[in-house]
């Protein structure tokens, strides 16, 4: 069985996460999704609008997910990546990691994985800040 782990934020579900998790399912047979916890997104992003178990709860609702985890930002990146032991770890198009790095640290700790970049899906609503703006906007409108 090969074990794909993918992970994100995952605040607002829009076509790009939908695609992201279809293209990662494709790589093997068990799709497993690392949800970043509150204190990492604010550290990275911003506020998260829904926390933590509703964002992990919505994700584990999705067809090709099996099963979610909540990150834990008080440890390394890889402690959850030592948990899972994925075979292949799938990338979205705009995440900040180096496929070749990760695969190193991954032989550090003595795991084989592969790392793979995903596609961009090519749609105008794919970015959750996009949708953001455009609630903005048009409730901005609205207020007028």
């Amino acid at each position: 069985m090969v074990r794909v782990m993918a992970s994100g934020v995952f605040d607002i579900i829009h076509p790009g996460h939908i695609f992201y998790f279809e293209k990662a399912k494709e790589l093997g047979d068990e799709l497993w999704v690392v949800v970043a916890n509150d204190k990492t997104v604010k550290r990275k992003k911003r506020e998260p609008i829904m926390p933590q178990e509703a964002r992990a709860r919505v994700v584990l609702s999705l067809k090709p997910v099996d099963k979610v985890v909540i990150g834990n930002a008080d440890k390394d990146l890889f402690e959850i990546v030592k948990e899972i032991k994925p075979d292949i770890i799938a990338l979205g198009f705009d995440q900040k990691f180096d496929e070749k790095d990760l695969e190193s640290r991954a032989k550090e700790i003595g795991l084989d994985i592969k790392v793979v970049r995903l596609p961009k899906l090519d749609h105008e609503i794919t970015g959750t800040t996009k949708i953001i703006s455009r609630i903005v906007e048009d409730f901005s409108k609205i207020e007028k």
